[in-house]
């Protein structure tokens, strides 16, 4: 007894925090959100109420939100160069952030509806990627955009045939290496506006007849 008072002497001694709420986790973010189970069976989804309560409580987790506070806390880091000075012209991301973007194409929500286009996939697709950004929403930004690419390629035909089996799969692949030799791909897009970027509202354009 004596020895953990002397223990604890070591450490600061403060004020009991009332006034601030708990860690929100150890929940399940879909049955939780009313609304969004409302919406989801009013568009035709609720055939995947299982599937989304099962998503909805990993969501809540502990483990998966720390997910999140690592791939936020450890920003993508540049490499043009390998340490024998080749050419590489990598971008490292942390861990965590390849595992969201696994658990993304795991889940489908990167091509759900464009494979399987029944009543309600869009909604179930949104209520996912809704779900999954509660824990980061960061890589929601490229897995957004593949999604979003897949009708504008099908208005050419020979790019969508050599394109969207890379696409659409469910294989996550961060390897830095071709397209072609990669199991999946993800896309992007490149914005020449030097004002802007994220900041669309930044950017001046001009109008000529």
């Amino acid at each position: 007894m004596e020895n953990n008072k002397q223990a604890k002497s070591y450490y600061a001694n403060t004020h009991e925090v009332e006034n601030q709420a708990y860690p929100l986790e150890n929940y399940n973010a879909y049955t939780t959100d009313a609304a969004l189970m409302e919406e989801v069976k009013r568009g035709g989804g609720d055939w995947a109420e299982e599937e989304l309560i099962r998503f909805g409580e990993e969501c809540g987790q502990p483990e998966r939100i720390k997910l999140g506070f690592q791939a936020n806390a450890n920003k993508p880091v540049f490499r043009p160069h390998d340490h024998y000075g080749r050419r590489v012209d990598q971008v490292d991301f942390h861990p965590a952030y390849h595992e969201l973007m696994e658990i993304h194409h795991k889940e489908n929500i990167h091509a759900g509806p464009w494979l399987n286009p029944k009543k309600g996939a869009h909604v179930v697709r949104t209520a996912k990627a809704y779900l999954q950004s509660l824990v980061e929403t960061g890589h929601a930004c490229p897995m957004t955009m593949v999604f979003a690419c897949v009708p504008a390629l099908k208005h050419q035909p020979d790019l969508a045939e050599k394109w969207l089996p890379l696409i659409t799969n469910g294989h996550y692949d961060p390897r830095n290496i071709p397209a072609h030799l990669k199991k999946g791909v993800t896309v992007g897009m490149a914005m020449t506006e030097k004002q802007g970027g994220t900041d669309v509202r930044a950017n001046t354009t001009r109008a000529t007849a």
